[in-house]
């Protein structure tokens, strides 16, 4: 399950820190669809959402991105 008020980009997409790349996909496919602001009329809180679910993804999905934030969060 996902939690859209943490800083934590596994528990944004709510997916464990061992996650393959196509279960990854798959929790941010579900989740852009159910918070993308044109299919949601909360204009406000789906946009920054959708925002935190794109933000966690990209980082999650890149791999030199995905090292670099393992060793921000060991400082």
């Amino acid at each position: 399950m996902s939690n859209l008020k943490s800083d934590n980009y596994y528990e944004i997409l709510g997916v464990s820190k061992k996650v393959n790349e196509v279960e990854l996909k798959k929790a941010y496919k579900k989740l852009v669809l159910k918070w993308h602001p044109d299919k949601n009329k909360q204009t406000k809180i789906s946009e920054e959402n959708f925002k935190k679910i794109t933000s966690a993804y990209d980082v999650l999905s890149d791999k030199k991105k995905k090292k670099n934030l393992r060793y921000i969060w060991l400082m």
